[in-house]
């Protein structure tokens, strides 16, 4: 059975790809679209709750619109429905990512004027039109203005080339220590277990998927359970997963704190076997390619 998190079908269409494989009204290839909020929630269906959140300048190939939402798959490959008004199109091509854990967009460049103001989180994408010292200009468009935009301005130093991801993976989690946990959340103003993971490895350029069985099953080596544990391993139980930070603690997204925290791994393993939610099902490496 194939799982609908991956499968960009609905029964009213598909994508073409999946012709013969499933049974839909139409298929088609569908039409690119681009976020153009500081995040918006990703719904397995229509009236259903937040599986995992987009970012602004995310890419979502949209494959119909329907009551006021878009449905299709993201550029990760989770599929689901985003609010349209959440969607400008056509995309565009961005240059570089928030890579301070949260910054924001003004219209004004200058710190100290009153002028309307966007949130954004880390490994959002924009494209930088020009720098001028410390401020970067980006451009805000909406469906009424899809191909100017409105100018706003970030912190240059809180953006950062697409081509320099960053190296460590648990430097990246720590960015986020303190952050509240919320459940399916991607971003720097609620995140999850599995949004933190996906967070640190995307920032180093390696592919993830949401949730953390796909992780389990898709991401690194299998270490063996006497192995010694590194910098940077997994460690996985059934619904949750964290960074190793060293060996002792771990750094994951938990409801026990409600929020990303340190945390030592032999407390966590007791901690979570006491809960009634099970042992350790996997411990995996993933390696940094330079």
């Amino acid at each position: 059975m194939s799982d609908p998190r991956l499968t960009p079908a609905n029964g009213r269409v598909a994508h073409e790809s999946l012709r013969g494989e499933v049974k839909a009204g139409r298929f088609i290839e569908g039409d690119w679209a681009q976020v153009n909020r500081s995040r918006v929630p990703l719904m397995g269906a229509p009236d259903g709750p937040r599986e995992r959140e987009l970012l602004f300048g995310a890419a979502f190939l949209v494959l119909e619109n329907r009551d006021g939402l878009s449905f299709g798959r993201a550029e990760n490959g989770y599929v689901g429905y985003v609010q349209s008004d959440g969607l400008v199109s056509p995309p565009r091509q961005p240059t570089h990512f928030v890579s301070a854990v949260r910054t924001y967009a003004k219209e004004i460049p200058d710190l100290k004027a009153k002028s309307t103001i966007h949130d954004l989180s880390f490994l959002s994408l924009v494209s930088v039109a020009r720098t001028d010292g410390a401020w970067s200009e980006v451009s805000f468009r909406t469906n009424l203005n899809p191909d100017k935009g409105l100018a706003y301005f970030v912190p240059t130093t809180h953006l950062r080339p697409i081509s320099e991801p960053f190296t460590d993976l648990v430097a990246v989690a720590e960015l986020f220590l303190g952050t509240p946990y919320l459940w399916g959340g991607n971003s720097a103003f609620g995140i999850d277990c599995s949004g933190l993971v996906q967070a640190a490895l995307e920032a180093c350029h390696i592919a993830c998927p949401g949730d953390s069985d796909q992780q389990e099953a898709l991401l690194g080596t299998e270490l063996a359970p006497d192995a010694p544990l590194q910098r940077g391993d997994l460690i996985f139980w059934k619904g949750h997963v964290a960074l190793v930070v060293d060996d002792k603690r771990l750094i994951h997204a938990n409801a026990s704190a409600m929020a990303v925290a340190y945390e030592g791994i032999e407390q966590t393993i007791k901690r979570v076997s006491a809960q009634g939610e099970g042992p350790v099902t996997s411990r995996k490496r993933i390696i940094l390619r330079p």
